[in-house]
């Protein structure tokens, strides 16, 4: 039991401290592109780039708690994990590319970066949604 508390507590606290700032800061970027503050860009950029690595506590922590709690299996589980990857993908394939690109002098549409860190961040917030809910979870609320 003391275990899955430890497990759960840094997993909660991995997602606020990491995913947190890299979801702000991927929003805030697209405005300091229309302005073409390349100062804020950087600083920005790598405030993504930093926390996006140190989100990558916030899965492993998590997958370590369901398999404490035995919930491996749930679809609620399952469709967080899957949600939990594609946001991955669009941070790391799609939006880190176009600040990088945008860093370089090749502009990328703001509208559009805005638009991609926006789907990024409704699938943090249905992730998170889906971990306080659980639905079909004996333990959900």
């Amino acid at each position: 039991m003391i275990v899955t508390k430890v497990l759960l507590s840094i997993h909660v606290i991995a997602a606020i401290v990491a995913i947190g700032p890299v979801t702000v800061a991927a929003g805030m970027f697209p405005a300091a592109l229309r302005r073409a503050d390349r100062d804020q860009m950087r600083t920005l950029n790598r405030i993504c780039r930093v926390y996006a690595v140190l989100g990558l506590a916030v899965p492993v922590f998590g997958l370590a708690t369901a398999k404490q709690m035995g919930v491996l299996g749930d679809t609620w589980l399952i469709v967080s994990m899957v949600l939990t990857v594609v946001a991955a993908a669009v941070l790391g394939l799609v939006v880190l590319p176009a600040q990088r690109a945008a860093l370089w002098g090749e502009e990328p549409a703001a509208a559009r970066l805005g638009m991609l860190s926006g789907l990024f961040s409704l699938l943090w917030a249905v992730v998170v949604v889906l971990m306080i809910v659980r639905p079909g979870s004996t333990t959900g609320a």
